[in-house]
């Protein structure tokens, strides 16, 4: 399996300088490209076809005045912007058919986007150094934090800049699965607001609430921004210093991410979890705290590590009932309210936790053997019919729903 390691890049003045000529030459080439197959659908013409964009945007424009800095870049780079267009271009036409999700069709690009990215294969002969730097060519050996060994040589490294200024190197590497020693546990995950996970076993983890915690800092540093003028150098660092708070927020979040997902999926042998309907959510008045959970990432992560380590994920349908049935006798009792958190059956009288009793129906609906038990907050003694009366084979005499003496 292919997988994707980042880590920190921190090029020198002149560096920076060669990075944000490779952004822009790379960025012309796309939006040429673009340009280009749009004429042609406008006019009922076929799409050009890549190698021939190729030869008359890349080869023939730099030999001409105003496209001569085009040479001054890896020409990989170049033809790798054309590979992103084509990309673009096929996730459109999938999710038209239906193959995929529908997304946009591909837009122009722009100097002023968040985020800036080139991508060099192995055709630019780039190469990690035996300092521990990265080599790109025509930019020179950048200095890199390595937090932690490849397990593969790479295929590919992507430079990428984001809105808060800062560069990182994203390897594209092979990954062969590490089975992780086998645990006789399953468990069902409720992922919510007011505890971001809550497992069968009865296990809690409160959310953090990154974005909450950091309004205060980021409305100071938004008022800041407001009141500069349009076009200063202050006004640019102050978007930056915003950009920085944000990323400081995302950071924070997927770390979180990454140690929960990691210490369930080295726990059990098998995870289950409910799809959530996160974009209808987000058009309620709790959009800002489920964006600020990010469950689809924290879902993402737990995926692809289960596949890395050979565990078992499982996604059930995002309209079972798991709030609604108990665990522990299979009554639906009926929807209800946010507000309630615990629950009495009406069926067998077990008070149930609204969420361990959803993480429990969700693993009984993945097909995962869990104990009911987890799900119940005490045991409730329901008083016996005169007719269920009876006598234990040692004669001492016991009654149904209530523990013998």
């Amino acid at each position: 399996m292919q997988l994707r390691y980042s880590f920190r890049l921190y090029p020198n003045g002149p560096q920076r300088s060669a990075l944000a000529r490779a952004f822009g030459c790379a960025r012309v080439v796309y939006n040429d490209s673009l340009r280009a197959r749009e004429a042609a659908r406008a006019a009922g013409e076929a799409f050009p076809k890549t190698g021939d964009l190729s030869k008359l945007l890349i080869t023939e424009a730099k030999r001409t005045e105003e496209r001569a800095w085009l040479g001054e870049v890896s020409a990989v780079v170049l033809q790798q912007s054309l590979r992103d267009l084509d990309t673009a271009y096929r996730n459109f036409f999938d999710g038209l058919k239906g193959r995929r999700p529908r997304i946009g069709a591909p837009r122009f690009k722009s100097r002023k986007d968040n985020r800036q990215a080139v991508r060099f294969t192995a055709n630019a002969r780039w190469k990690i150094t035996s300092g521990g730097d990265l080599s790109l060519p025509k930019i020179g050996d950048v200095r890199i934090k390595w937090s932690r060994n490849l397990p593969s040589v790479p295929s590919t490294v992507t430079v990428i800049k984001d809105a808060a200024g800062r560069y990182f190197a994203s390897f594209v590497v092979e990954s062969s699965p590490e089975t992780l020693p086998d645990v006789p546990s399953a468990v069902g995950i409720d992922l919510g607001l007011g505890h971001f996970a809550v497992l069968s076993d009865g296990t809690k983890t409160h959310t953090p609430r990154f974005l909450r915690r950091a309004e205060k800092k980021l409305k100071r540093e938004q008022r800041r921004l407001s009141r500069k003028a349009n076009g200063s150098k202050n006004r640019d660092k102050a978007r930056i210093k915003v950009a920085r708070a944000h990323a400081q927020v995302a950071d924070a979040r997927r770390e979180f991410h990454h140690q929960l997902s990691t210490r369930i999926i080295r726990d059990h042998q098998a995870i289950a979890v409910e799809d959530l309907a996160v974009k209808g959510l987000a058009r309620t008045r709790l959009a800002k705290s489920v964006h600020d959970a990010g469950w689809s990432a924290f879902v993402t992560m737990l995926q692809y590590k289960a596949a890395k380590f050979g565990r078992s994920f499982h996604r059930i349908g995002r309209f079972e009932p798991t709030s609604q049935v108990c665990s522990q006798c299979g009554v639906k009792d009926g929807p209800k309210p946010l507000h309630i958190r615990v629950w009495e059956c009406g069926a067998c009288g077990a008070e149930l936790d609204r969420d361990i009793n959803a993480a429990v129906n969700v693993a009984k609906a993945a097909g995962l053997a869990v104990p009911a038990c987890g799900a119940q907050v005490r045991p409730v003694l329901v008083p016996a019919q005169r007719g269920e009366a009876g006598t234990h084979r040692d004669g001492q005499p016991t009654v149904v729903g209530i523990t013998s003496l």
